[in-house]
C-alpha cells in the first residue's frame, strides 16, 4: 500500500528508471498502476466492483491532482530562494512530496476511502516529518519550506498561496470524542505566510487573507485580513547588572 503511493509520485513526475517517450505507453503503465490500485482496495473491502469504480474514479480524477502538484511545485521553487529548478523539488524536497501523497490520499478520501488515505500520509509522515490529515482541504499553490514537524489536523482548511515553515501546528483545542464531526481545526485563508513554530488552535480560529503569523506565535483567536502577528522578543545581556543567572541544567 505505501509502495503504490511511492510508485504512483515517481511516475508523474518522471523519476523512475524508465522514461515513458510515447502516450501508447504512458497509458500501459496508467493500466498497470490502476490495476495495482484495484489490488490493493481488494484487499481491504473484499469487494470487486466497489474496487474498480473507486479506482476508476481515483485515475480519471489523476489529471487534475498532476495539475495541482504543478502549481504546488511552482510556488515552492519561486519562494524558496535555495531551489533551483522544478526537477530539484520533485527529488530532494520533503515538503513537495508530503503535499504529493496528502492530494493522492485527499482525492480517495473524498470518494469515501477511509483505511488506505491515513495510511499514505501516515507513510508521508514518517519519511518526511510532515502530519497532513487526508480530510483537510487545501488549496493550490500551497508551498512548505522545510517542513519538519508541521501537523495539519482533520478539519483544517487553507486557502490558496498559502506558505508554511517548519513547526507549524493547525491543531484543535482539545474536545470530546463527540464532537468528532465538528470543525475543530483553524481556516487560513488566501495568500497569508505562517513562520516556523507558530501553533493556530481551534474550529472557530480564522486567518484572514494576506496575513503573517510570526514565528513561535500561539493563537487561539482569529486574526483580520493584512494582519501581522507576532511574538514580542525580549533581549538580555548577561553583563547588565540587574541580569539573572539562568538555572543550570543538563539534559
Amino acid at each position: 500500500m505505501e509502495q503504490f503511493a511511492d510508485t504512483l509520485f515517481h511516475f508523474l513526475f518522471q523519476l523512475e528508471d524508465k522514461r515513458y517517450q510515447s502516450e501508447e505507453e504512458i497509458v500501459l503503465r496508467l493500466s498497470a498502476l490502476k490495476v495495482e490500485l484495484i489490488s490493493i482496495l481488494f484487499s481491504i473491502n473484499h469487494d470487486s466492483n466497489k474496487s474498480c469504480t473507486t479506482a476508476e474514479i481515483f485515475f480519471t480524477a489523476l489529471p487534475k491532482i498532476y495539475s495541482e502538484l504543478n502549481k504546488d511545485a511552482s510556488a515552492i521553487l519561486n519562494n524558496d530562494p535555495a531551489a533551483t529548478s522544478l526537477q530539484e523539488v520533485h527529488i530532494a524536497y520533503p515538503g513537495f512530496y508530503a503535499i504529493a501523497i496528502y492530494r493522492f490520499a485527499h482525492q480517495l478520501q473524498q470518494q469515501g476511502i477511509n483505511l488506505l488515505p491515513r495510511i499514505w500520509t501516515e507513510y508521508a509522515h514518517g519519511k518526511t516529518g510532515i502530519d497532513i490529515h487526508p480530510a483537510a482541504k487545501i488549496g493550490a499553490h500551497f508551498c512548505i519550506d522545510h517542513g519538519t514537524g508541521i501537523v495539519i489536523g482533520e478539519t483544517c482548511v487553507i486557502g490558496e498561496n498559502v506558505k508554511i515553515y517548519q513547526g507549524v501546528t493547525l491543531g484543535a483545542i482539545s474536545v470530546s470524542k463527540d464532537k468528532a464531526n465538528t470543525r475543530r481545526h483553524p481556516y487560513i485563508g488566501d495568500n497569508v505566510i505562517i513562520y516556523s513554530g507558530a501553533t493556530i488552535l481551534g474550529g472557530d480560529t480564522t486567518i484572514g487573507h494576506d496575513s503573517v503569523i510570526g514565528g513561535n506565535v500561539w493563537l487561539t483567536r482569529s486574526v483580520e485580513p493584512h494582519s501581522i502577528i507576532y511574538s514580542k522578543s525580549k533581549i538580555y545581556s548577561k553583563y547588565t547588572e540587574n541580569h539573572q543567572e539562568p538555572i543550570n541544567f543538563i539534559i
